[in-house]
């Protein structure tokens, strides 16, 4: 993808805890946790075209869906054209580079740097209150990836808090190459230990071992056994302060102190297990 003005990162997004409420009488669940974005991601472009169209490339390109109406990239430019009385008439050029199905938002994230273009493209600030119900119709995951920073989430993922203060933390993401269905974990989720009012006091691996989780984590190893073995081989990786699930997975993150150590995690994982992904990043601060 050709580099200009018009590209706009998508990042990748991280659950550092996930604390997942009981079904409501809707069926869905309230949510609460803390997300930062990292320095990895997709890439997204527009350019003017007759109607609307996506195109795709990248490494993960061959695993969407074939349906491109469907895709989240063009229900955004549609969406948010409807309704803002607008003709969403443009060619979307999506880059993948984050694994398909990976509980890193990677659709979502896609999504808000549509919405995002989008928006500079129309004149339209990305907090327009309209634009912010395009984002909540899109997915719980879409309103916090428009935002594009570190912030707590509560409700169904509405409820957007940015928090202030670098998170400054350097991860390793491991995916064992399994796709993991977002929908079949909820299904198999039977209940969790409650929420938090805020975000913990402090971001310290040690701290977001002993007092956070992730509710995700037990169903989504039931679907996909090889999770745990991603969590077991981090764990063993000298450095490592935290290993934990992002999201609905199955991608797992390893804290590590610094850069140095997180690259040097990288390839003792790669030579471990040479068949999964293996991506060192940091999270992107203020």
């Amino acid at each position: 993808m050709e580099r200009d003005r018009d590209i706009e990162p998508a990042p990748a997004k991280i659950n550092l805890y996930l604390h997942v409420g009981a079904r409501r009488a809707d069926g869905y669940h309230e949510l609460e946790s803390v997300i930062v974005f990292t320095d990895f991601g997709d890439e997204v472009a527009l350019s003017p075209a007759a109607a609307p169209e996506l195109v795709r490339e990248g490494p993960f390109a061959a695993g969407l869906p074939d349906n491109t109406a469907e895709d989240l990239c063009m229900r955004a430019a549609t969406r948010l054209g409807a309704e803002l009385g607008r003709a969403a008439n443009v060619r979307i050029s999506l880059r993948k580079n984050i694994p398909v199905a990976a509980g890193v938002g990677g659709g979502s994230a896609d999504a808000a740097a549509v919405l995002r273009l989008l928006c500079r493209m129309w004149a339209v600030p990305t907090n327009d209150p309209r634009v912010a119900a395009v984002a909540r119709e899109l997915g719980a995951d879409v309103p916090v990836c428009l935002l594009s920073r570190a912030a707590h989430v509560r409700g169904l993922g509405e409820e957007v808090a940015p928090l202030e203060g670098a998170l400054a933390l350097h991860l390793l993401l491991v995916n064992p190459a399994v796709p993991l269905s977002t929908a079949s974990v909820f299904r198999a989720y039977g209940g969790g230990g409650g929420l938090f009012a805020g975000p913990p006091a402090t971001f310290a691996p040690d701290a977001l071992r002993d007092h956070t989780r992730n509710d995700l984590g037990t169903p989504a190893a039931s679907l996909c056994p090889e999770i745990a073995d991603v969590l077991e081989v981090l764990e063993s990786v000298s450095g490592c302060r935290l290993a934990r699930m992002s999201g609905s997975g199955p991608t797992c993150f390893g804290v590590f102190d610094d850069a140095d150590a997180c690259a040097s995690a990288a390839r003792i994982v790669t030579q471990a297990r040479p068949g999964w992904w293996v991506c060192p990043t940091r999270t992107v601060t203020d």
